[in-house]
Formats: structure tokens, C-alpha cells, sequence
């Protein structure tokens, strides 16, 4: 657990960074061996793509570093629960755990759940639920409060 809280306040780094670019605060890191080999943070409005989540940037970078577009044994930390195109992204990438801090009240957890479990794509991926929530939900509360 203490590492799960050391890479998910990495992740919260990257989610402060969005939230100064106006983005959505969302971080995310992929850890491999004990190492960071991403890092990324939601920029679909500087970006103008709506493909540019934290997580699939970070699968991109992660995919460059090891030269592999498999991700086995990799953790992605993320500071919220991922949506169904993050979370096909994840199992298909065959990245082994999710940590994520928060959830959003509109998620289909099932859903996504079976997307992060569907074996026609991946491996079923390991869900580590709710680590620094309290922290992740403060971030993002205050980015919406900001934008009303």
C-alpha cells in the first residue's frame, strides 16, 4: 500500500499540472519494476482531441519507452476512474493493475469493469479502488467549482 500511495501522489503531481493548463485534473502514471516509465495529465482542450486522456497518453509514452505496445507487469495509477475507452485502452495494452483514486458519481462501474476484465482483449486487470480519494476529489471539485 505505501507504494501504491507514493505512485498515485505521483499521478496527483501530474493531475495538479492539467489543472493549471485549464485541463480537466486528471494524472496518471505507468510503473514498471518499481519505476515510473510514464507520466501524463489530461489535454484534450489544449490538444483539441478528445483522445488525449491521461491514461492513453501515458499508454503511448510507456509503449515508446519499452518498445512494445505490451505493457505487461505494468501498474497505471490514475486519479480517477477510467472511462470505457480508457479502460479498453488499459486491457488491451495488457497492462496487469489499475490504481485509481477517485470515482466519478456518473460511472458505470460495471461496465467498465468488464471492459477492464473482458479476456478477448487482455488479461483481466488486477482493481485497486480508491487510494488518496479524499485528495483526488478535492482536485477535482475545486478545477468544476472554479469553472461555474
Amino acid at each position: 500500500m505505501n507504494n501504491d500511495l507514493f505512485y498515485m501522489n505521483e499521478a496527483l503531481k501530474e493531475a495538479n499540472k492539467a489543472y493549471d493548463k485549464g485541463e480537466v485534473p486528471i494524472g496518471a502514471v505507468i510503473v514498471k519494476n518499481d519505476k515510473i516509465i510514464s507520466r501524463a495529465y489530461n489535454l484534450k482542450e489544449t490538444k483539441n482531441n478528445a483522445c488525449k486522456h491521461a491514461e492513453l497518453i501515458a499508454i503511448e509514452k510507456a509503449s515508446k519507452k519499452l518498445k512494445n505496445w505490451r505493457l505487461l507487469d505494468c501498474t497505471i495509477y490514475v486519479t480517477m476512474f477510467p472511462c470505457p475507452m480508457c479502460a479498453s485502452a488499459i486491457n488491451q495494452s495488457r497492462i496487469s493493475k489499475i490504481v485509481y483514486g477517485t470515482i466519478p458519481k456518473y460511472a458505470d462501474q460495471q461496465v467498465i469493469k468488464s471492459i477492464l476484465n473482458d479476456k478477448n482483449y487482455g488479461n483481466p486487470v488486477e482493481i485497486v479502488e480508491k487510494v488518496l480519494e479524499k485528495d483526488c476529489t478535492q482536485l477535482l471539485k475545486k478545477f468544476f467549482l472554479k469553472k461555474r
